[in-house]
């Protein structure tokens, strides 16, 4: 192997999960040697910094991932599929933040601490990184999976504005500014409708209220996102059949995603075994104490890496079923730090 460290390109620079990005870079185990900015033309000498040093942002061509070992995607789908094959062509392992390739059975779909093995398997040179709403959970129940089997899986998400991008966060900041200012509001039908005017990407107001809906409405009535945590737990877990059926809800949170799990596994558990399992799992932090009022909200994890686990009991009619409280910050663990983890695997290949 050489010894020297392998050259990292960030495609989506100066986007938002881009700007965590460069703070994880920095703030992680230096195991890189040069690392580019890539954007869009339009942000191309823009100048950012990364690891304490300032680095020029270049524009996305061909010629940018020459010389390049491995390139992280935060950009569009539509983007990633054009010019994640483009940085294959020249040399580089891509792992992309986008869903363009997650169900690719080509590409594998990696969470390091759950099946970091899987980034050698890459067909098309390709690495695919989760959905943020599965990756506030499925660190958590990898580790369950892996002692006592999972058989069933019922979740109901409380997704944050920035799910649906900064024009998530805007909306929500404005509408909140809004409702503030008329302390009468809410207690009539419509009234929070019309006050805020402006829905951007919600179909409903998201200030003093909650949306179930989350994506892109698809068949037979689910939403995409609630498609993507069924389809990429099976996945993930390798677990081609497990049932699993999620309702996914926004709510008035700017970051950090939560989740309500109901879990039926094939052997009988009890919440201190669990809760045992989950305190030694990797990437997890168990904040289980309800008696002193103690369990994760998104307003106390926000900005931190774990996924945070509380409310853990098994289920009173099933001893083989547990339900459990999860929080994730969706632009840290959910996309820029999975993304970054799953780079740091691949980086060990260059240097041994």
């Amino acid at each position: 192997m050489s010894e020297k460290l392998p050259t990292l390109a960030v495609v989506g620079a100066t986007g938002a999960v881009g700007s965590v990005m460069l703070g994880i870079l920095s703030s992680r185990e230096n195991v890189w040697g040069e690392i580019r900015l890539v954007a869009s033309a339009r942000s191309a000498g823009k100048r950012l910094t990364v690891r304490g040093e300032e680095v020029e942002v270049q524009a996305l061509t061909p010629e940018v991932f020459d010389g390049v070992d491995v390139a992280m995607f935060d950009v569009p789908d539509e983007v990633s599929e054009q010019w994640a094959p483009v940085a294959v062509s020249r040399g580089a392992v891509a792992v992309d933040n986008s869903g363009a390739f997650r169900m690719d059975p080509e590409v594998p779909l990696v969470v390091p601490e759950v099946n970091a093995e899987a980034t050698r398997n890459r067909p098309r040179g390709i690495i695919s990184n989760p959905n943020c709403t599965t990756l506030s959970m499925i660190v958590a129940l990898g580790a369950l999976h892996r002692n006592y089997g999972l058989k069933e899986l019922v979740v109901a998400s409380y997704q944050a504005a920035s799910g649906a991008g900064q024009e998530g966060i805007d909306v929500l900041r404005d509408q909140y500014a809004t409702v503030a200012a008329d302390r009468t509001l809410g207690d009539e039908p419509g009234d929070v409708r019309e006050a805020v005017g402006e829905l951007g990407p919600f179909p409903a107001p998201l200030a003093m209220n909650v949306v179930p809906s989350a994506g892109s409405l698809k068949e037979d009535g689910w939403f995409s996102e609630e498609l993507k945590v069924r389809n990429e737990t099976r996945k993930i877990l390798d677990l081609p059949d497990v049932r699993v059926s999620a309702t996914c809800v926004r709510v008035p949170v700017i970051t950090t995603h939560s989740l309500a799990v109901h879990a039926v596994f094939e052997q009988e558990l009890t919440a201190d075994a669990a809760r045992g399992v989950l305190e030694a799992a990797p990437g997890v932090s168990v904040l289980d104490n309800p008696e002193k009022n103690e369990f994760p909200t998104p307003a106390d994890v926000v900005g931190t890496d774990p996924t945070w686990v509380g409310r853990i009991r098994r289920s009173l009619d099933d001893p083989r079923a547990l339900d459990l409280f999860l929080c994730g910050d969706n632009l840290r663990k959910g996309a820029a730090l999975n993304t970054a983890q799953i780079a740091e695997v691949v980086a060990k290949e260059f240097t041994g």
